[in-house]
């Protein structure tokens, strides 16, 4: 039996407020993540005190933010991504590999990298931090607008794209 790749010939890029919608609906799911990668970080360590260890979870739930988005993107899509039709493939169309889901999971932090270090660097508080957070967001998500294809631009630089797609219809 040999194994058949999925090609996606109709590269139709989703709207911008389908893939925003798509990354909301993603981050809700990962609250889900969040809970077991940090019970199971808690239970493992000892830590009694969520301040304890709090650099190790973040560099555990790093690992583990990794771990999900490499192995859903190297398939093709995440639970958010099958919900509203979206998927994850090369420039020619074709599914992805580990290393370039890799890569794209490392450019995909330029999402909240650039706020988080602005505001650790003028030391905003809580809420300055996270209306400086949305805005980025905001302005990263409007810079795909500039892209040839409306993509993303770290979607751009992975070597990636978001494509619509629609599951094949049961017989």
């Amino acid at each position: 039996m040999t194994a058949t790749k999925l090609i996606v010939t109709d590269v139709k890029t989703p709207s911008l407020r389908r893939r925003m919608a798509c990354w909301v609906y993603e981050g809700m799911l990962m609250f889900g993540v969040v809970f077991i990668a940090g019970y199971l970080f808690g239970t493992l360590s000892q830590t009694r005190n969520a301040l304890d260890n709090r650099h190790a979870l973040q560099a555990f739930l790093f690992v583990v933010f990794g771990i999900y988005f490499v192995w859903f993107w190297a398939k093709g899509q995440t639970l958010a991504m099958k919900t509203w039709n979206i998927r994850m493939v090369d420039r020619q169309g074709a599914p992805i590999s580990q290393p370039r889901a890799l890569l794209r999971y490392a450019l995909s932090w330029l999402w909240f990298l650039p706020p988080l270090a602005a505001s650790w660097w003028f030391g905003l508080p809580g809420a300055e931090a996270a209306v400086l957070a949305l805005g980025w967001v905001a302005v990263w998500a409007i810079l795909s607008r500039f892209h040839p294809r409306q993509q993303f631009w770290h979607d751009a630089w992975a070597g990636t794209q978001l494509v619509s797609w629609q599951p094949a219809a049961k017989p």
